[in-house]
């Protein structure tokens, strides 16, 4: 469960589940990103036992088959027949390789849109994030360093989406909002589920593994973040704002609204959920983030629009993790994931790469806060929950 990203506290309650169907009077469980150990008594009798978890991961289907596992178990359940059971998991992912690439090159386009870029702008993120995800998932299947993987990827992103730019500028097509389709094609790579399970673990006391998954998280961040200012540095990127396409409000409305539901149903492919739970994860998108933009719109701060959107999400989840039996935080991330504020943390990047750190300290402030609020919202609902 924690190597395909599930929260150590959700995987603490199955493992005592499980533990007393077995028979064990007394558990204790501590886990970390990298490794779990537990303790088990009966009849006046321990043991202690410790396994490696191996590199992190994500893996939705498997988090759900394993807790169906200790679900379904019955009282007196043999080591054997669990170990069986486990041995036999179906691991097969869901989506092809070819699905999930073509997926996050929607998911990145989609963003882009959210965060402002016309058509043209659109159209490169998409090829970016697409050409990005297939590095990435190459250099996965080879067992390649994850944090090289994710500078590599973010190269490979944004440098095609400069290519593409300078190739339609070519021909004649200016690009009229730069910035948004840059860091759009990066989103694939924004580690959403260890973050958000690290602050869920740490809301539950699970302070290890909250920590040790921050790290993580905070570590494939600076390595995206170094794979940017490479190209950035290369190629001269721009870095003016200019307003977003002039729309309808009717006609904005309606797109802003299908670009949540599929950059949010692609990021739940890329997480292995099963189609029902992709369908989920984009409805709960298309709501929680028109209403986010909606508050904006009529005037209200992004901070506090971001906290009552990341709010809904939570209690929505809640009630969802019933009708799909998928754990919450799978479909919490993709929501959330596209509620990030792109375009300031790309300028706190840019900024601080040439050295106008009042500027770079400016963006990244309002990034911070509008991030924060998006946690506390989470955090808000989540501490109705006993998992």
């Amino acid at each position: 469960m924690v190597r395909g990203g599930n929260t150590a506290s959700r995987t603490r309650h199955w493992l005592i589940v499980l533990a007393k169907k077995m028979g064990f009077e007394a558990v204790s469980v501590n886990a970390s990103i990298d490794a779990v150990s537990i303790s088990a008594g009966r009849s006046g009798t321990f043991t202690t036992g410790m396994r490696e978890v191996g590199p992190p991961a994500v893996d939705t289907s498997r988090i759900v088959a394993l807790e169906q596992i200790a679900k379904n178990a019955t009282a007196g359940v043999s080591p054997d027949k669990i170990a069986s059971q486990i041995a036999n998991l179906d691991t097969t992912h869901l989506y092809s390789r070819l699905a999930i690439c073509l997926a996050m090159g929607l998911a990145s386009g989609s963003f882009a849109f959210l965060n402002g870029a016309a058509a043209l702008e659109t159209g490169a993120a998409a090829v970016g994030g697409s050409i990005g995800q297939w590095l990435r998932s190459d250099l996965s299947r080879r067992h390649f360093n994850q944090y090289g993987s994710a500078a590599l990827s973010a190269v490979a992103a944004t440098g095609s989406y400069v290519l593409v730019a300078a190739l339609l500028d070519h021909y004649g097509y200016t690009f009229a909002h730069y910035p948004a389709g840059f860091i759009g094609s990066v989103l694939f790579l924004v580690p959403g589920f260890p973050l958000i399970a690290a602050l869920f673990d740490l809301l539950h006391y699970q302070t290890l593994a909250a920590v040790s998954r921050f790290i993580y998280g905070a570590m494939i961040l600076l390595a995206v973040a170094f794979g940017l200012s490479i190209v950035i540095a290369i190629a001269g990127v721009d870095i003016s704002r200019q307003p977003a396409p002039e729309l309808a409000y009717a006609l904005k409305a309606l797109l802003r609204a299908l670009a949540s539901f599929l950059a949010a149903s692609a990021l739940a492919m890329l997480f292995n959920n099963s189609p029902r739970a992709v369908l989920a994860a984009g409805l709960l998108a298309l709501v929680a983030n028109q209403l986010r933009l909606t508050l904006i719109d009529f005037g209200m701060m992004p901070a506090p629009a971001a906290y009552l959107a990341a709010l809904a999400i939570g209690f929505v989840a809640l009630i969802a993790e019933l009708r799909f039996a998928v754990p919450r935080v799978a479909l919490i991330v993709p929501p959330i994931l596209i509620m990030v504020p792109g375009i300031y943390a790309f300028e706190a990047i840019v900024h601080m790469n040439r050295g106008s750190v009042l500027d770079a300290l400016q963006a990244f402030a309002i990034c911070s806060f509008v991030i924060g609020a998006l946690a506390m919202g989470l955090a808000t609902a989540r501490l109705f929950s006993s998992q």
